[in-house]
């Protein structure tokens, strides 16, 4: 759950009601131990809430990228860096020397995704930040975060999304709020 909340988390109305009254209690504690023991309490608690979910990509949230090998890092780092251009396999496996085919198995396997759908990722998080942030069109915003095709880009963020671009944009703007 830590490692999620780096991305932000949503819970549930019910998970949020199961520990309200600790919350309250947790600002009347005195005693610093009793009051830590409160809080760890509630993260447990909400540790278990299964409907929660991340808010963001790790591109948005700009979250470093951990990983046990050289390999993936070094080219995580090289996609973070050149998103917007065109990235083949062979020009990563090349990077790394390794074979097409057995760096796409490595990719996989250190990572849980494929190659196109972590390039994906990255993109759309950029794209995600860019459509908050920016009052660029949203043509703009899809050639510059490394798509090539508008209708492409559109398909592609309404199925990991669950919305379009435009209704994303919309979201955010209405519910912005300046801290």
């Amino acid at each position: 759950m830590l490692d999620q909340a780096q991305k932000g988390l949503c819970f549930p109305m019910s998970g949020i009601m199961k520990v309200y009254s600790m919350l309250d209690g947790l600002t009347s504690e005195k005693d610093g131990f009793y009051s830590f023991i409160k809080f760890l309490s509630i993260l447990y608690e909400l540790s278990l809430c299964e409907q929660a979910y991340t808010l963001s990509s790790t591109s948005f949230a700009k979250i470093n990228m951990q990983s046990d090998s050289r390999r993936v890092l070094k080219v995580q780092q090289y996609i973070s860096n050149h998103y917007k251009e065109e990235i083949r396999l062979n020009m990563l496996a090349d990077l790394i020397t390794m074979t097409p085919a057995a760096f796409s198995r490595f990719f996989k396997i250190r990572t849980g995704k494929n190659l196109s759908d972590y390039i994906i990722d990255i993109r759309l998080g950029f794209a995600s930040k860019l459509l908050v942030d920016t009052t660029m069109s949203i043509a703009e915003i899809c050639y510059d975060c490394g798509f090539n095709n508008l209708s492409n880009f559109n398909r592609i963020f309404k199925k990991k999304k669950e919305c379009s671009p435009k209704e994303f944009r919309g979201y955010y703007q209405k519910n912005k709020k300046i801290v």
